[in-house]
């Protein structure tokens, strides 16, 4: 009896007559295999939606997604782009290698069937996909007008573009501009389009980490459906930074001075950040005003950049301690314009200590011979707590007269694609535009902390004749002004890309 239970019943194919095991059907696995075929329905072409501008592929029905090629992301793009391949086992699937360029993709997949009580088929098949380029929704609203939903105005008003220079390298290294659909240049500042406002609000919030700002919002109707009461929005950000810059010469509100520590109220301003940050050169005292504090009694700055003057070092002396880069120091200068002319001198406390010796040039600010006509200044004079103390020159930074002038270098800076408004089109504002740019690259030069927030890389050197000579030879020449290192510069990967 037990015999005859571990004998199989033996039966011949129904379609070949080879014997098989009668228990698992009719059939032999040789013709199984040639008469099933478990990838039907499964269609062996299929296309792929590809956007050239953002390098994003289709997932349907409406979402794109950014894939590598030959990525796990794209691999299941291409499964989920087959009809009938959810009815089937998949057990395997990779891409077969094809020519970049011949706008195609092989994947092969293996699948898995159980077509008898116990007969598991498994076959491998290859399905080609033909790639189709077609834009995106944000690429498209990106080459249409009057398609943004939020836009974000920022806006300083000052007669410079010093800080809108500072903030766009801030914005390219931080790749905050991602989102935008366009970025249009206007007379005191800079307009950033988005499609989504939540877009927009990320922006204004990377706005208010890094810069002393203030933040308005509008919104504005656009049309209404009575029928389901949905709504089309505009909405407008107005960002306003505080109208002082690095550099700039400021006259406090005697109350404000005395709150921030009893500082004296004519300071430097040595840097921009989320707050103002001021310095006394007479005591080296600092002091910092929050954009809430600053707005709650907004006052202007007293001479900006453009007003400073040269001056040359008759005699200095070290007389106080040093705080970082400052050092207190007791110096004679005098008026370059009056050297051969007069013997007028002046007596200045400065906190050039540690940059400045008999003999060197400086930038400052002339105080006893400038009518300012400010209000803050006249109340300072009329002081008699300030009144005695008020200096007759402040020394800003250190001058290098003998630099050459658009002196070719061996960096760069990035710089964003901006669409110019009608304004800026003339050609006295380009060309004021390029002495503004052309002074923040020598302040990029001269100051490591304020290029320390940027990414700045290595210029690209142009092919000339044997006896020109080279960029390393032709940076800076034989004058004095600081010089960037090749270590602090990074390769420029859109040109390596070029070049490969």
């Amino acid at each position: 009896m037990d015999a005859r239970q571990a004998t199989a019943a033996t039966v011949l194919c129904h379609n070949c007559g080879a014997p098989i095991d009668g228990s698992l059907g009719t059939l032999c696995g040789e013709c199984i295999r040639l008469t099933h075929d478990i990838s039907q329905g499964v269609p062996r072409e299929a296309t792929l939606v590809f956007c050239r501008d953002c390098d994003r592929w289709l997932l349907p029905p409406a979402s794109w997604m950014v894939a590598l090629p030959e990525s796990r992301e794209l691999l299941a793009i291409c499964l989920k782009r087959l009809r009938g391949l959810s009815r089937i086992r998949v057990i395997d699937a990779g891409f077969i290698w094809t020519e970049p360029n011949s706008r195609r993709v092989r994947v092969k997949i293996t699948v898995q069937e159980e077509v008898q009580s116990g007969v598991l088929l498994q076959q491998t098949f290859e399905v080609v996909y033909v790639v189709s380029t077609q834009q995106c929704p944000d690429c498209k609203k990106s080459y249409t007008h009057n398609t943004w939903k939020a836009s974000v105005q920022v806006r300083q008003k000052v007669t410079h573009k010093r800080t809108f220079l500072s903030l766009e390298q801030l914005i390219l290294k931080h790749g905050a501009h991602q989102d935008t659909l366009n970025i249009k240049e206007m007379h005191e500042g800079l307009d950033f389009y988005f499609s989504e406002l939540n877009k927009a609000s990320k922006f204004v919030d990377f706005l208010t980490s890094v810069a002393p700002v203030r933040v308005k919002k509008s919104q504005q109707l656009i049309s209404q459906d009575v029928h389901t009461s949905v709504k089309s929005m505009k909405f407008s950000f107005a960002v306003e930074i505080v109208p002082i810059c690095r550099e700039d010469l400021v006259a406090l509100p005697m109350k404000l001075a005395k709150q921030m520590g009893n500082v004296h109220p004519i300071t430097l301003c040595y840097k921009i950040g989320t707050s103002l940050y001021l310095v006394d050169p007479s005591t080296l005292q600092t002091a910092d005003i929050s954009p809430s504090v600053y707005w709650r009694a907004p006052f202007p700055a007293l001479a900006d950049s453009r007003q400073l003057v040269e001056f040359v070092i008759m005699d200095i002396e070290r007389t106080g301690p040093t705080n970082g880069k400052w050092a207190l120091a007791e110096a004679t200068v005098a008026r370059a314009a009056d050297l051969g002319v007069n013997n007028t001198t002046y007596f200045v406390r400065t906190h050039l200590g540690n940059l400045m010796h008999p003999g060197d040039s400086a930038l400052g600010y002339m105080i006893t011979e400038t009518n300012f006509n400010n209000a803050e200044l006249d109340a300072i004079e009329a002081s008699h707590a300030y009144g005695s103390t008020i200096p007759d020159v402040i020394l800003v930074k250190k001058f290098y007269p003998n630099r050459k002038k658009n002196r070719r270098r061996n960096w760069k800076l990035k710089r964003m694609a901006k669409e110019e408004g009608e304004l800026l089109a003339k050609q006295n504002v380009q060309d004021r535009t390029e002495e503004e740019y052309e002074q923040f690259l020598r302040d990029v030069e001269e100051d490591e902390e304020l290029r320390a927030n940027m990414a700045l890389y290595r210029a690209r050197e142009k092919k000339a004749d044997p006896d020109a000579m080279s960029v390393a030879e032709t940076d800076g020449g034989d004058d004095d002004a600081p010089k960037i290192s090749m270590d602090e510069l990074l390769d420029d990967m859109d040109e390596l890309e070029i070049r490969d």
